[in-house]
């Protein structure tokens, strides 16, 4: 039913547009009441367009180039820091060894870093990765501590970061008990 009463409306409107089509028929508009903007196709022949011209040959100079005299210094591309974790695991048990606790500037303050900003964020690794180390890291973001190393070209650099507390797991300290370390 639904259909039949949609083209039965369809084809009311139809009829409508034909009757009023028929009756402009005889009575033509003044003017223009349609305007198209282009009537025919516009072709474009391929013979039309100019053919391919290939570009001037360049002169091109044949200069024999000598042998530079540059030095070039490889050794920095063959300088590579490797920082042993492990060592950096025994200087925190060292200084776990005369307290159940012990914070990161303490244990760099002990043990000042080589290599700076390398083996600085080695230990920010330790911390993030404390399982199988035996220790547990802490850090307090309240409270801020300032980090000093001498870089390799005696500038004095520093570094200030939360602080890192490390506590041994056989301790059974919590985590509340590292905010109390000075």
């Amino acid at each position: 039913d639904q259909a039949w009463l949609e083209n039965r409306r369809i084809m009311d409107i139809l009829h409508n547009i034909e009757t009023r089509a028929l009756a402009l028929r005889d009575n033509l508009p003044a003017g223009d009441f349609m305007p198209l903007t282009d009537t025919s196709a516009s072709i474009d022949m391929p013979l039309e367009r100019p053919m391919f011209r290939p570009s001037l040959k360049q002169k091109l100079e044949s200069i024999v180039t000598d042998q530079g005299d540059a030095y070039i210094d490889t050794a920095a591309l063959y300088a590579q820091v490797r920082i042993d974790r492990n060592e950096l695991l025994n200087f925190i048990q060292q200084e776990l060894q005369a307290g159940s606790q012990v914070s990161l500037a303490a244990v760099i303050k002990e043990h000042p870093l080589r290599f700076g900003l390398a083996e600085l964020i080695a230990y920010l690794q330790i911390v993030g990765a404390d399982r199988g180390t035996g220790l547990e890291a802490v850090v307090d973001e309240e409270i801020e501590e300032q980090v000093n190393w001498l870089s390799e070209t005696g500038i004095n650099r520093q570094a200030i970061l939360p602080r890192v507390i490390f506590l041994r797991k056989e301790s059974g300290l919590n985590r509340q008990g590292a905010d109390n370390h000075d």
